[in-house]
């Protein structure tokens, strides 16, 4: 049976860098859940869709014979494709952000991201991150995991990777303000909200370097595991 380790939190905490990295090492593919809802409001908003309707984005979304996103696994990950090209940075725009967690809180959204997500454990030891993870899709994985860190920490982290990318040159407090409203979407929303399950170990990472936040998920996985 393929391994499962699930990984959430909030937006800036870190959980794709970890994820990808602790995936490396340990022969797992990576996936990144949260592309995929990004994916799926790049398509509502190419095609006009009110993101603050969610009764168009669940007709929208079962107008799609193919589903949102269509992937190949790639140098150890699940690289996900929008008519079978990369979409690159075009998901990582201050508008994705700005409509991402609108999208996401449709239920028959979820559902379908869902199905595709518990799918992927077809193609062997996976690690996915998200929001939904632990408490939705993999919940009774004994890897389980929620990465968090303070608000501008995060931020300092977003705006930082925005600014290489070239995607935004948004303000420090701006991307801030973004972060706290996904949050409060995230974390409010009545399908599958942002939250901290029950038995999962939470890793603050404020203080903590990159190389010993992917030292603690290594160290608390089941025995085995990480050998």
């Amino acid at each position: 049976m393929s391994r499962v380790i699930a990984v959430d939190g909030p937006s800036g905490a870190g959980k794709s860098s970890v994820s990808r990295e602790v995936a490396k090492r340990l022969g797992f593919i990576h996936v990144d859940s949260g592309a995929l809802y990004r994916i799926a409001t790049l398509k509502c908003l190419s095609a006009g869709v009110d993101t603050k309707d969610q009764a168009a984005i669940a007709a929208f979304a079962s107008s799609l014979p193919g589903g949102f996103a269509g992937y190949r696994v790639e140098d150890g990950r699940v690289k996900w494709l929008v008519d079978g090209a990369d979409p690159g940075e075009a998901i990582r725009t201050p508008e994705i952000n700005a409509n991402a967690s609108l999208v996401a809180a449709t239920p028959e959204v979820r559902a379908s991201i869902t199905a595709l997500l518990r799918s992927l454990s077809s193609l062997g030891d996976i690690i996915v991150e998200g929001r939904d993870i632990t408490t939705a899709v993999f919940p009774d994985t004994p890897a389980r995991f929620y990465l968090t860190a303070s608000a501008e920490v995060r931020a300092a982290r977003r705006r930082k990777e925005q600014i290489e990318k070239g995607i935004s040159s948004e303000s420090a407090e701006a991307v801030k303000a973004s972060l706290l409203a996904r949050d409060k979407i995230d974390s409010t929303r009545k399908c599958a909200p942002l939250a901290k399950a029950d038995g999962v170990l939470e890793i603050d990472s404020s203080d903590m370097s990159f190389e010993a936040v992917v030292e603690a998920v290594l160290s608390a996985l089941p025995e085995g595991w990480a050998s």
